[in-house]
């Protein structure tokens, strides 16, 4: 069996962004203008190691357009996250089926009005996720995944989302996978541990499908990571067509 090269990836980035030429309906943005500073490691990396690749072709591609900050949030301001969103969730079922098919045992809302300690904890996300002067969704996406939930393979729909996508992590960690659209060998994984901040832009989001892996699946690097019931925070840009109405 021919062997699969591993790549353990980390980045620190300053944020920035730029539109490259459309792909049929969907208009590709990248990060040229980010500022990164991309580190390769060698083996394990307790630091760095929360994306592993399938080749060295994947690593290239992506590096500039994935991040994942471990630790984003504290045990109290996640306690103060899953205060806010509670209320308007427990007031939901979970459900097996999505409009697209895309996730299985979840219920989800869409929240604006947050508690003084929610807001400033989301005024952290945007700062980080998103250039100054971008438009942003004034709605946050709150996706609640039963411990047997998961998500399938997707690319978020242009029509409800721009060209950056970042979620914070409640209650469990998790792996999410990317799959590139053009080669379905080409993969990465990134370790997403609880109460940390995940980010993908252009081709990580718009080229890669993105999943999370049910419990059994549940693997990363040969370890296994424990799925139980988990909560995103999800904070999005504007389309790229209301963006432009906007101007």
């Amino acid at each position: 069996m021919k062997s699969v090269s591993l790549i353990i990836v980390g980045i620190r980035a300053a944020v920035g962004s730029r539109y490259f030429n459309s792909r049929g309906s969907v208009q590709i943005a990248g990060a040229a203008a980010l500022s990164w500073q991309p580190h390769r490691f060698e083996g394990n990396c307790s630091r760095y190691g929360w994306m592993v690749c399938s080749n060295t072709a994947v690593w290239d591609q992506i590096a500039n357009d994935v991040e994942v900050k471990e630790n984003f949030i504290s045990k109290e301001e996640e306690e103060e996250l899953l205060k806010d969103v509670q209320p308007a969730l427990n007031k939901l079922k979970y459900e097996c089926d999505h409009w697209d098919d895309a996730i299985h045992g979840y219920r989800e809302t869409e929240k604006s009005r947050w508690t003084e300690g929610s807001k400033i904890i989301l005024q952290r996300v945007r700062d980080v996720a998103f250039p100054p002067g971008i438009p942003q969704l004034s709605l946050v996406h709150v996706l609640d995944l039963d411990k047997k939930g998961f998500i399938k393979p997707h690319v978020d729909s242009v029509k409800f989302c721009g060209s950056t996508i970042s979620g914070l992590c409640l209650l469990s960690s998790s792996v999410m996978r990317l799959v590139s659209e053009n080669n379905k060998a080409d993969w990465a994984d990134l370790l997403l541990q609880q109460r940390s901040l995940y980010i993908l832009r252009g081709r990580a989001r718009y080229e890669f499908t993105h999943a999370i892996l049910k419990d059994e699946d549940s693997f990363f690097k040969g370890e296994k990571v424990p799925r139980d019931r988990r909560i995103s925070v999800i904070c999005r840009n504007l389309p790229v067509s209301e963006k432009q109405n906007l101007g």
